[in-house]
């Protein structure tokens, strides 16, 4: 019992973590090298791309996506998809998709005369599954190694963290208080109920 017990608070952990860490915003130090639009045919990863863009038909099996092409700081690529997010989830209320796009392409250098660009991003980029993470903004800094402090980040952790210690001591304090006493008054008429057939057993055996 106690295997599945620790089983279960780690897979619960663990999928709280991959949330955050998908829609909270994260940033990168890169170089814009191409920007474009590509056909995209939806599959069984359309869960990783966002709704149609604001105003266009939400109920398409295909549609034209935006993409910036990355060089981090490390000379990894690095490719961001550009949608719109929207009314929808995660909440970045994002609707200037072509306006960014835009951005993006006069930002674009080239590596022996760089112009370094901060992309504010969310989500995950895997190849094997054809995910892309989301740009949500991009400004250009002169230093790639410019420091960046998720300020965003940090205070919605700690509200978690800090509603998550809430409900965790309320939960402790009802439990002392309800639950726990029915449990040993339960324990104790059992053990009660034990002793008095034992005690009719034994007067039988008299």
């Amino acid at each position: 019992m106690g295997y599945i017990k620790w089983v279960f608070w780690i897979t619960f952990w663990v999928l709280v973590a991959s949330f955050f860490h998908y829609t909270l915003p994260q940033h990168d130090v890169a170089r814009v090298s191409d920007t474009y639009e590509k056909r995209i045919d939806f599959g069984e990863n359309s869960i990783f791309w966002a709704a149609a863009d604001v105003g266009n038909a939400a109920m398409t099996t295909n549609r034209d996506v935006f993409f910036i092409q990355t060089r981090l700081t490390n000379d990894q690529v690095m490719v961001y998809r550009n949608e719109d997010t929207g009314w929808g989830w995660p909440p970045y209320f994002k609707f200037d998709t072509s306006n960014l796009q835009a951005e993006a392409s006069d930002l674009k250098s080239s590596a022996d005369a760089p112009q370094w660009v901060v992309i504010k991003h969310y989500g995950w980029r895997n190849e094997f599954m054809s995910i892309f993470p989301n740009a949500v903004s991009a400004r250009a800094v002169d230093d790639p190694n410019v420091r960046i402090i998720p300020w965003l980040n940090i205070g919605i952790l700690i509200l978690f963290f800090a509603l998550v210690w809430a409900i965790w001591v309320r939960w402790r304090r009802f439990r002392e208080a309800r639950i726990d006493p029915v449990f040993e008054d339960a324990g104790d008429s059992i053990a009660n109920t034990s002793d008095g057939v034992k005690k009719w057993f034994g007067s039988w055996r008299k």
